[in-house]
């Protein structure tokens, strides 16, 4: 959980403040640049996690091509050169992170909803079951979040007491993606230029500006506005469903749109300027896995997918958040919604001013002019999100049986013992193990955004055979579980200090010239095979939240969002037609045969004398 105010520490060692730049961005310049592993230590980690994956003939072939591409004076040694000297380039703060922006979020084509997008699911708010009143309160405390950014005034986040990299948060408002070919680029607008915000309801998009006279609108307010969104919102053709669209339709039908009538082109600007939008719905959801359905996709239609934030409130005042992936991890959503609904909840404003201000302006509706060009683009995005959302499983397993405050008892890290849930429970699904990613935040770095933790080891796999091995002893899986979870640490560890091999691997093979023959250490089928997730997993917990998740990345595998707190542990599962209510199901069953292998380690409880 990520607080946006934390008390102001002291300087740590080998840092340094410029305080020039406002809190928020003091330490930026004295972070450390993201580091280039030495080839043998890559070498070494990459043969490591791909040894319980193949056959012992496969892992041969493997470490032939490893072992001929780090030799001295060899390809990789070459490479290495080329990327080190990138690395210590003073115009360079971060060797991949243009090349990984671009491969991993705004060159790749396929629709943002459902593979790259991510939400949360918030906690019930009863004092504000209206919707108007919940959107509303979100919006003056999304506004509060907005005044320090754009001030620089929001206290930086640290991770092990050290200060981490605030540079992505000027992509959180007034910025958008933007479709285009071969690659999206992203655009920010002036947040003194552009103090309003975009509400969606039944396709329609209205402009709420939220300071008059140089005045904010308080809650009040502002929920005479949404209730005019409401009153006045009857449903048109959904523009906003051609950014659920691969990126290159969208990108073509964004010119179609353009061409159409003069007038898009504001209408358009006026939704990508915007500080956030605010959706609302006319659903109501209801379980956990109705919920989680309507924040990470919804019905495709009352949303605009480019924007890194978009606030979803429905009928029945239940709300939750979807965020763009693009220029931002979800650690800065994170802590803003965390922030939110902290507000909200604590009743940290005053949301109770019933003052409302007799010159304000109604919403103003953002209108397109649509020709039937533009509404067969319309038709086909709505077409193909169906198509895509319809082949998608979702699960949710709300785990009551204990969380965090049991784990720490058999002094495991929360993470890593959650992390061996998942590898147990796939396990139990297939039998074997397979290539898991594990989301590794490098933020401490300049420009640091994630790198992959491989969480399949010799040590789990040893672990999962002997969980189902009826002849094992417990004292025996004990042992080989804690093995495990070491190995894991190790990996995490390093992946999060800039030394995995993914992104290095990466970086290499980037800068290879054309027609420049691939080496094979690229060409090894175990390359492509050790990096297709099927497992793409990470955690992210907050006492507001009662869900969050995203895609599978492979149409073989599952996307694993878990939450991890005091007393539960939550899964959202989700694969394309893979079972994910049975995959539910073996995370509810390992998560129990684990604590009931560790309980019988606890030291009982001293008697009182």
């Amino acid at each position: 959980m990520a607080p946006a105010k934390r008390a102001a520490s002291s300087v740590p060692t080998g840092y340094a403040e410029d305080k020039s730049k406002g809190p928020m961005l003091r330490f930026q310049d004295s972070l450390p640049r993201l580091p280039v592993p030495s080839l043998d230590e890559t070498a070494k980690r990459y043969l490591k996690s791909l040894h319980p994956i193949l056959s012992p003939a496969e892992y041969e072939a493997s470490e032939k091509a490893v072992q001929d591409f780090v030799r001295p004076g060899g390809v990789g040694s070459k490479l290495q050169d080329k990327l080190t000297a990138r690395r210590e380039d003073p115009n360079t703060r971060n060797w991949i992170y243009e090349w990984w922006n671009e491969a991993a979020y705004l060159a790749y084509r396929d629709p943002v909803v459902p593979y790259v997008s991510y939400f949360y699911s918030h906690r019930d708010d009863r004092r504000r079951r209206d919707p108007a009143k919940r959107a509303a309160a979100i919006t003056t405390s999304a506004l509060e979040f907005k005044k320090q950014v754009d001030a620089g005034t929001l206290e930086p986040e640290y991770m092990k007491k050290l200060p981490i990299c605030m540079d992505s948060y000027k992509w959180m408002f007034n910025a958008s993606r933007v479709a285009a070919k071969p690659a999206d680029y992203p655009i920010k607008y002036s947040p003194d230029e552009h103090k309003y915000i975009i509400a969606i309801r039944k396709n329609q998009f209205f402009k709420i500006q939220c300071e008059i006279d140089g005045k904010q609108l308080n809650t009040s307010e502002l929920e005479q506005q949404f209730k005019h969104v409401y009153q006045n919102a009857h449903r048109v053709p959904a523009v906003g469903a051609l950014t659920s669209e691969n990126r290159d339709i969208w990108a073509d039908a964004r010119e179609v749109l353009l061409q159409a009538s003069s007038n898009n082109k504001a209408a358009l600007e006026a939704i990508e300027a915007s500080s956030f939008i605010i959706c609302l719905d006319d659903a109501a959801p209801v379980t956990l896995e109705e919920r989680a359905h309507q924040y990470w996709h919804g019905d495709g239609a009352n949303r605009w997918f480019d924007k890194p934030l978009q606030f979803i409130v429905n009928d029945n005042g239940t709300s939750g958040f979807m965020g763009e992936h693009s220029m931002m991890d979800g650690t800065p959503t994170h802590r803003l919604n965390d922030y939110v609904n902290d507000l909200i909840f604590g009743n940290k404003l005053d949301f109770s001013d019933p003052t409302i201000r007799s010159n304000l302006p109604e919403p103003q509706l953002v209108k397109f002019d649509i020709d039937q060009k533009v509404q067969t683009e319309i038709d086909r995005a709505a077409k193909d999100f169906n198509s895509i959302i319809s082949q998608h499983q979702l699960a949710v397993q709300a785990y009551q049986g204990y969380g965090k405050g049991l784990i720490k008892k058999f002094k495991c890290s929360p993470d890593a013992y959650v992390q061996m849930i998942i590898q147990l429970a796939y396990f139990k699904m297939y039998g074997k193990n397979r290539p898991t990613y594990e989301s590794a935040a490098t933020r401490r770095f300049q420009l640091g955004r994630t790198e992959t933790c491989r969480t399949v080891s010799d040590e789990s796999v040893t672990w999962c055979k002997a969980m189902a091995d009826s002849s094992s002893e417990d004292k025996t899986r004990v042992d080989l579980f804690r093995k495990a979870i070491n190995a894991h640490l190790e990996y995490i560890t390093a992946a999060s200090d800039g030394k995995g091999v993914d992104r290095h691997l990466f970086g290499l093979k980037r800068l290879l010239e054309p027609g420049q023959d691939v080496p094979a250490i690229y060409k090894d089928p175990a390359f492509a095979y050790s990096a297709s997730w099927h497992l793409s997993t990470s955690q992210l917990s907050s006492e507001f939240f009662n869900g969050y998740g995203w895609s599978q990345v492979i149409d073989a595998g599952f996307g694993i969002a878990y939450m991890i707190n005091e007393n539960s542990l939550n899964f959202n599962v989700v694969s394309k037609g893979l079972g994910s209510d049975r995959m539910s199901h073996y995370l509810n069953e390992a998560a129990g045969e684990m604590r009931d292998l560790l309980i019988p380690t606890l030291e009982p409880p001293k008697a009182k004398l």
